[in-house]
């Protein structure tokens, strides 16, 4: 069982360091006021908020997103940095305006296509 779980984290690994261009995104939810998401996705942003809206209770919307080159790396390299205030797996108790401005700090290391 523990060689499967280790091939999983390999491949989930290789596929998030293969993703040379998407978007990272800040992602609020309407029940929880002071926690969001951050993440990585090929997809658009808007467009991944309201398939998972459509699988949860409540709304998930984007509070900012940002399409760059190596975008999970960006995810991880903000992901580290806010360690200590995971709530949940991928949900950080931080602001929606302090995730922004993390994501902006690090894409001045990897340049950026847009933002909205």
């Amino acid at each position: 069982m523990k060689n499967t779980e280790n091939t999983e984290n390999t491949i989930e690994a290789t596929i998030i360091n293969d993703i040379s261009l998407g978007s990272v995104y800040v992602m609020t939810h309407s029940f929880f006021s002071d926690v969001v998401k951050i993440g990585c996705t090929t997809e658009d942003p808007q467009a991944y908020a309201k398939t998972l809206s459509a699988k949860t209770i409540g709304e998930y919307s984007i509070a900012f997103s940002l399409q760059c080159s190596n975008p999970c790396k960006v995810q991880k390299q903000i992901k580290d940095y806010l360690n200590a205030q995971e709530y949940v797996k991928g949900f950080y108790q931080v602001s929606p305006d302090m995730a922004k401005k993390l994501l902006k700090r690090e894409t001045l290391k990897i340049p950026s296509l847009n933002s909205f």
